[in-house]
């Protein structure tokens, strides 16, 4: 069996496309599979466990009857969706994962991280994400009416865009320093993540061994997957709609 690991779905009432296609993509490809990993940014926006949208119960009642079918199925947090909690997870039949986090793989460790923690050029958003990360600035914000909450994230969706609209391209990548010390810091020789949209694989040398990067695609245009079979490490892509 195959494990498939995708990132970045974005998931909003305003593209039904991509949804779609995520459910195409359960039924399909990743029907029968070993496990599945999300790895960060599933939902454009996740305002608390106690958000009623009709998109929120409609990705619950997949997601619940995939991982019944036996295929275990795994969620790290990403920059959009960082209020993901237990009850989503319980529902949908989920295991939340740590960032970062190894696993065997193919025959050898890996990593796994959603990717943002790796910008570290990108100062604004480290400090953001220093905040965002903070329990007790989670807990304040959940407290919220959820009205309320669906304003501020709104608010903070928009206020990204600006940000980003004014930075340089290479600030928003990671920083490749930063990568080696994490790989170096988990023994690790293959990193798997996803956020900056640039879906790729990046083999390199770290520490005179023979180390990748694996880059994991935003669903927009395409759909992305990373595929494990056996020795093989396969990053697929199709098109959407």
């Amino acid at each position: 069996m195959s494990i498939y690991f995708i990132s970045d779905l974005h998931l909003d009432e305003n593209r039904p496309e991509i949804t779609q296609a995520f459910f195409d993509f359960l039924r399909g490809p990743a029907a029968g599979a070993e496990a599945l990993y999300i790895l960060g940014d599933f939902f454009e926006a996740w305002i608390g466990d106690d958000d009623d949208a009709p998109l929120i119960e409609e990705v619950v009642r997949e997601l619940s009857h995939y991982s019944g079918t036996g295929v275990e199925l795994y969620l790290m947090h990403g920059n959009r969706d960082f209020l993901l909690g237990t009850d989503f997870a319980q529902r949908t039949g989920a295991v939340l994962l740590q960032d970062p986090t190894t696993l065997t793989l193919a025959g050898r460790q890996v990593l796994l991280m959603h990717g943002d923690s790796l910008c570290t050029r990108d100062e604004e958003y480290m400090t953001f994400r220093r905040q965002a990360r903070d329990p007790n600035w989670q807990q304040g914000l959940l407290a919220k009416p959820l009205e309320e909450r669906r304003a501020i994230a709104a608010q903070i969706r928009a206020a990204s865009k600006a940000m980003n609209s004014r930075k340089a391209e290479d600030i928003m990548d990671v920083t490749p320093e930063e990568v080696e010390r994490v790989m170096r810091e988990y023994n690790v020789n293959t990193l798997i993540h996803g956020h900056t949209h640039r879906p790729g694989r990046h083999p390199f040398s770290l520490d005179d061994a023979a180390a990748e990067r694996i880059v994991l695609g935003d669903w927009d245009r395409n759909a992305w997957s990373l595929k494990a079979s056996g020795e093989t490490l396969e990053l697929m892509h199709w098109p959407i709609g």
